[in-house]
């Protein structure tokens, strides 16, 4: 198939096109995990993948249990169903603790101090009734003879999570919280790790395919030669796309063209769940979407899979005004129905600034 092809596929499987979740975990579930190390962020990366859905709707799905935000893959945060949240941290997750010896030599921290963190904080949040604001876990590692100055009161609430003690709650106003993981997790997954690697396989490429194994790898953070053994056994359908082998999942291949526009945000999988961004923008377009290479990925106008522009947003009191930056020719008048979902699912009357 040709690229144009391949990219209108790529939208049915982000469940851009007319494939369809029924709630929060359905849309979770359908990508495996989504990244989340910016809240407001995934928040409408739900939202524009559940139309009619406001934010508090989206917020008080999360509040039920079945997703919980922690670090499964490439140290970052991701959304991902709660059930799985065990066997993905001890696939994948367990990956970014071979570095965590140099990195505690530069906190000043070491293997005993960083146990006694995890014992400090899983009676805290025990006797806390289940759930500390951020801000309380730090206080209470400071009780426990642990300090948190610089960097290490981080390094520690992530650590503790990376091993599967706590995970990331929703935010009690604006201050993340957590939770301890086996009790917010009612249900555990237990696959084997050939299982594991299959799940993963299965999820990335039906919710990003077409696309290819070096862009597994660098979803996951996995070893390529372990990529492809998810790869083979997650039966999915190898496809050409202008001479680069890909693998979708079968049942978005019959899909018909999706056309249209989508105003998504910055850390959306449209953009950060691929290494190779070649179909949807121009180096010069992600350049500009990744301002300086930082990780920090600006929000997306998308019209027919590709990039346009970006978009930043300014909440009011009385309305969202949100100010377009072009990257390629359009008619903004075109783009304005994209942004109102935006503004319907934050409840706010919608104003559009347009930089020439």
């Amino acid at each position: 198939m040709d690229t144009n092809t391949a990219l209108s596929l790529r939208m049915t499987s982000l469940l851009l096109g007319a494939q369809t979740r029924p709630d929060v975990l359905g849309v979770v579930e359908w990508f495996g995990a989504m990244q989340a190390q910016d809240l407001n962020s995934v928040l409408w990366s739900l939202g524009a993948r559940l139309p009619g859905v406001t934010l508090p709707e989206v917020v008080a799905a999360t509040e039920r249990g079945d997703v919980v935000r922690t670090w499964p893959m490439r140290g970052t945060v991701h959304l991902i169903p709660s059930a799985d949240a065990h066997w993905m941290l001890e696939l994948a997750g367990v990956r970014t603790l071979s570095g965590v010896a140099k990195r505690w030599e530069f906190l000043g921290l070491d293997e005993k101090t960083a146990h006694l963190a995890m014992d400090v904080l899983a009676a805290a949040v025990a006797a806390g009734g289940g759930r500390l604001t951020r801000s309380e876990c730090m206080a209470a590692l400071t009780e426990g003879g642990i300090s948190v100055e610089g960097q290490r009161g981080y390094h520690l609430l992530w650590y503790v999570s990376q091993r599967g003690v706590t995970a990331i709650a929703p935010n009690r106003g604006s201050e993340q919280t957590f939770v301890l993981l086996d009790e917010w997790a009612a249900e555990r997954n237990s696959p084997s790790r050939e299982e594991g690697l299959a799940i993963f396989a299965k999820r990335y490429f039906r919710s990003h395919g077409p696309t290819t194994v070096k862009d597994f790898a660098g979803w996951t953070g996995l070893t390529v030669t372990d990529c492809r053994k998810g790869v083979a056994a997650a039966g999915l359908t190898a496809v050409d796309v202008d001479g680069v082998e890909m693998f979708a999942d079968p049942q978005v291949l019959d899909a018909g063209p999706v056309t249209g526009w989508w105003a998504l945000p910055g850390f959306d999988e449209y953009m950060l769940g691929y290494k190779d961004r070649s179909m949807m923008a121009t180096k010069e377009q992600v350049a500009r979407i990744i301002p300086g290479g930082n990780g920090v990925f600006r929000s997306t106008l998308v019209h027919d899979g590709r990039v346009v522009a970006t978009w930043t947003r300014t909440l009011g009191k009385r309305a969202v005004t949100v100010t377009v930056e072009p990257l390629a020719d359009f008619d903004l008048a075109e783009a304005i129905p994209a942004l109102e979902p935006f503004a319907a699912f934050i409840g706010l009357p919608l104003t559009v600034k347009f930089i020439q």
